[in-house]
């Protein structure tokens, strides 16, 4: 079977209709796609983040019930999250400031994570002016943005790697 069908070459995808369950054409510009890309956007580059591959197949979950799909999507997915926030706030040191986000490879990835997470999450929050998100789905990728943050410290921390205090530069 070919990866490439053609069918989406006139701008147009095909996603399940959630009232008739078939499958139906809509614009590659719509909200819905929008959400769904900027959800895969995150999803690959977790990738590269580490060790994430739960997250990102809560991610694939997700995307699946924007597109149509029946499947189901529980709080305890957040609880999990924060738990592990938890367990790492109480690890890590206070933060009393804004930090710059820096250190090890592997956290600014996670850092940069943190951003796709918090972009994927505004185009949820548009998507769901128009059609009815779950709010489950809502917290868990709000949730994700703290998680990936904490992530992104305890990676640095565990590596020895002094936290940069962001401040203003006097004359600027």
């Amino acid at each position: 079977m070919a990866v490439y069908t053609r069918t989406g070459d006139k701008g147009q995808t095909k996603v399940f209709d959630p009232k008739t369950r078939e499958l139906v054409r809509i614009s590659k510009t719509s909200k819905k796609i929008k959400t769904i890309g900027a959800i895969d956007e995150l999803n690959s580059f977790l990738g590269i983040s580490g060790n994430l591959t739960d997250v990102q197949r809560d991610l694939f979950t997700i995307n699946s019930i924007i597109a149509g799909t029946r499947l189901s999507f529980t709080k305890q997915k957040t609880k999990k999250l924060e738990k592990q926030i938890d367990k790492w706030e109480g690890e890590l040191p206070v933060l009393k400031n804004f930090i710059v986000y820096s250190g090890a490879n592997e956290a600014t990835h996670v850092f940069y994570a943190r951003a796709l997470c918090r972009k994927a999450e505004r185009a949820l929050v548009s998507y769901s002016k128009v059609e009815k998100v779950k709010p489950e789905i809502l917290t868990y990728i709000n949730r994700l943005s703290d998680f990936l943050f904490m992530y992104a410290r305890k990676i640095n921390f565990d590596a020895g790697i002094k936290e940069e205090v962001w401040k203003v530069k006097k004359g600027r």
